[in-house]
């Protein structure tokens, strides 16, 4: 089994390179199930019915996201009603949505979980304790267990890694929007890396217009965030898992860039 997970896609030009590209790699490197996260999917921020709709019929089967999942606040008209859809499972109890869900795929049933750091992030509930109590609901629903940590400093995303080693099957940090270069299999089979990158506009901030960004730092005031144009990353990992006994074998970093393909 080998599945897919696309880093945090920006805006519409990241929704387009991912509609564009994920049916081609699907095919090319034999991908089961796609996961990605589409917390800024719907103008840089949030969710909408539209953006949420492009994703799945790009072929994404589930999507995670994070501390932008409230920004659209038409998604509380919809989160509740979504199966495969996931924020981070450390908001208060009674908050809409859910933290994590079972995608059936052939005779294996993979749960995917959704949590939110802490670090210079907003105050929600201890991650590292929500997720045992998380394993705990899953339970032997599952044979592949999935998550993605939306989290903001690597420390936190590589403790986080460490502590589930063996627990589960791979742990994907997102929310930098730049992609790390220490996918590995840590001691006790569980695929990692600290962020997957961003599905999104190269030639920006993570995938802001500069100049919005240039003018935040030498002014010091707030400046609207405006999506940049022009060509796109893709940014993923390939996670291949044993289809008898599960056990994660490889992890594999992907990162394509339309200015190096000639935006084909």
């Amino acid at each position: 089994m080998k599945i897919m997970m696309t880093g945090d896609v920006v805006g519409r030009p990241g929704r387009k390179a991912f509609s564009r590209y994920t049916p081609d790699l699907r095919k090319k490197y034999d991908i089961d199930v796609v996961i990605v996260n589409g917390e800024n999917s719907a103008g840089g921020k949030g969710f909408t019915r539209k953006s949420l709709d492009e994703l799945y019929a790009a072929g994404a089967d589930i999507v995670t996201s994070g501390n932008h999942v409230w920004d659209k606040k038409d998604v509380l008209d919809f989160i509740d009603d979504e199966p495969y859809l996931v924020r981070p499972g450390n908001y208060p109890d009674g908050t809409p949505g859910k933290g994590w869900c079972i995608y059936p795929f052939r005779k294996a049933n993979i749960a995917v979980m959704n949590l939110s750091g802490r670090a210079f992030m907003p105050a929600l509930d201890d991650p590292f304790r929500v997720v045992d109590d998380m394993l705990e609901d899953i339970g032997d629903e599952a044979d592949v267990v999935i998550l993605d940590f939306h989290a903001e400093t690597t420390s936190e995303k590589m403790a986080m890694g460490w502590y589930l080693d063996g627990r589960v099957n791979a742990v994907a940090g997102t929310h930098t929007h730049i992609q790390t270069a220490d996918d590995r299999l840590l001691p006790n089979g569980t695929a990692y890396i600290t962020d997957l990158g961003m599905t999104g506009p190269w030639n920006s901030v993570l995938g802001v217009k500069t100049d919005k960004i240039l003018e935040k730092f030498l002014s010091c005031r707030p400046v609207r965030f405006d999506v940049a144009d022009g060509p796109c990353v893709y940014s993923a990992v390939i996670i291949t898992i044993d289809d008898s006994s599960y056990r994660t074998t490889r992890i594999e970093r992907l990162q394509l860039r339309e200015d190096e393909m000639g935006n084909r």
